[in-house]
């Protein structure tokens, strides 16, 4: 896989609570001197970099429920339009993880149906946080992430215990089938895991880590 290649899997992220308003800038730089298809961001910085990118064809992702997902339906739908009435063209949203463990499936679709049917055509991106999950939970969250109508499943917060890995991504896109979105994030830091976990069924790669995955590659 090429440079030119690879950048339109990356979503160039930062999302560390110490980033500042210059880290910001540096990553919007960034991503439009590489061409990552997107970059994504805390909620309040959506503004900000719509300004940035305005005329790039770079989307913005923003989280929703970040990094617990236990906040109220209301509160992440309402998280959800401000973003988009911010400039956001993606929302990567997190579940209410202890209600999947506590098997209580109908509040899962519930709030993933709920939140895509506000925010219409743009992209919902349901995390998951496959490292807090066993292997019938995975299967479960996938299952209804699809069914209620998002549009992609993600591994992992990256604020977790683990991130992304081939074999859960290789489960997800088992369980979603060819034509749904599956994001890996979570501790991708090498071009070598970029690829591979790419090659395991990923059509989206969140990683912090971007330039130096695209440096570390030789190729144009």
């Amino acid at each position: 896989m090429t440079k030119k290649e690879i950048v339109k899997f990356i979503d160039h992220t930062l999302l560390k609570p110490e980033g500042t308003i210059l880290d910001i800038k540096r990553l919007c730089d960034e991503a439009i001197k590489y061409g990552f298809f997107a970059v994504c961001v805390a909620p309040v910085y959506v503004s900000y970099v719509k300004e940035i990118l305005n005329g790039y064809d770079i989307k913005i992702a923003t989280v929703v429920g970040f990094p617990l997902g236990n906040s109220t339906i209301k509160t992440k739908i309402f998280e959800a339009k401000e973003a988009i009435k911010n400039g956001a063209d993606e929302i990567d949203m997190v579940i209410n993880i202890g209600y999947l463990k506590s098997k209580n499936y109908k509040y899962i679709y519930d709030e993933i149906n709920t939140i895509k049917n506000e925010i219409g055509d743009k992209i919902l991106k349901v995390i998951i946080e496959t490292s807090l999950l066993n292997i019938e939970e995975k299967i479960i969250a996938s299952t209804i992430v699809k069914a209620a109508g998002a549009d992609f499943v993600k591994t992992s917060t990256g604020f977790s215990q683990g991130g992304a890995t081939k074999e859960d991504v290789e489960l997800i896109r088992k369980v979603v089938g060819e034509n749904f979105g599956v994001k890996a994030s979570g501790g991708i830091r090498t071009f070598e895991q970029a690829v591979e976990l790419i090659k395991s069924g990923a059509n989206r790669i969140g990683t912090s880590s971007s330039v130096k995955i695209v440096e570390e590659n030789g190729n144009s």
